[in-house]
């Protein structure tokens, strides 16, 4: 399985154009890491933005696995799904497929293990909780951690919540803040597989937004915060920084709409490993 701190190339819906300073901002920070980026075809609308939610995981480098991309919350706006499969053979991907119901947003790759939140079981009523685990770890090869969903977050996604650090490490959001009850059933759910970090802002008073900062978009060297207009974007980028010493770190302006409308830059973006040409100066 890849997992984001290995990716060099990130593909974009053109329906990202519907926000054009996100779009200028992050190609901008981008190029100026020369990360080879590309748009994904047959996604123009924007209703098709969120391209990490339907395009396929990254099991290896030339190997994808295609999931059944039907969230219930779309149930009645099946014109926010593209043609996804056949965006997959325009891109000339091999894919292994299943016809289990999940979305990319709710699948954090930690090295061995995976993080989802348990509403996998609830988008798939008619398997065994046991048999989806199974069939899903057998693909990633890694173990399949499950958190509880957060209800006040309606998609189910995982990577608005914790983000892996490498090694047995995880990042939580600032569940400290603004939900204390929840942050000890994540705490619980997490604490027998990771050692888990914490970010946090000392206020409540931007609960409602501030979950984004941690769907930051992270490549093999650089990470992409974020930027909400809000004077927790320091604290978010100091902290992030500190947890990821390793990783050239900058945040993107501008990102305040597209949050609003219930995704930040993981959700905009599919990273991927693959071959790419390098400039002269990075051979």
């Amino acid at each position: 399985m890849i997992c984001d701190n290995q990716t060099n190339k990130v593909f974009l819906s053109k329906g990202l154009m519907h926000y054009g300073r996100v779009l200028e901002r992050l190609l901008s920070n981008l190029s100026g890491w020369s990360v080879e980026t590309q748009f994904l075809p047959m996604a123009d609308s924007k209703k098709h933005v969120w391209a990490r939610d339907y395009m396929p995981i990254q099991l290896e480098k030339d190997k994808f696995l295609l999931y059944r991309y039907t969230p219930d919350y779309l149930k009645g706006f099946e014109d926010f799904i593209p043609a996804y499969p056949a965006i997959c053979k325009d891109l000339g991907l091999d894919c292994v497929t299943t016809d289990i119901v999940m979305d990319g947003g709710n699948v954090v790759k930690c090295g061995n293990k995976v993080i989802m939140t348990d509403k996998i079981l609830k988008e798939n009523p008619f398997k065994f909780y046991r048999d989806i685990l199974s069939e899903l770890e057998n693909y990633f090869q890694a173990q399949i951690v499950l958190i509880p969903w957060d209800k006040y977050e309606r998609y189910g996604h995982a990577d608005g919540m914790v983000r892996w650090m490498g090694g047995n490490t995880v990042l939580l959001n600032n569940y400290v803040d603004f939900d204390s009850g929840f942050r000890k059933e994540l705490l619980k759910a997490l604490s027998g597989h990771f050692s888990v970090e914490e970010l946090s802002y000392g206020s409540n008073r931007h609960a409602k937004v501030s979950w984004a900062y941690i769907n930051f978009l992270q490549t093999n060297r650089c990470i992409f915060v974020p930027g909400l207009g809000i004077e927790e974007d320091v604290m978010a980028l100091e902290q992030i920084k500190k947890h990821y010493p390793d990783y050239n770190a900058f945040l993107v302006d501008d990102c305040l709409p597209l949050v609003r409308d219930g995704g930040a830059l993981n959700c905009v973006t599919w990273n991927i490993l693959a071959d790419v040409q390098l400039n002269p100066s990075e051979a």
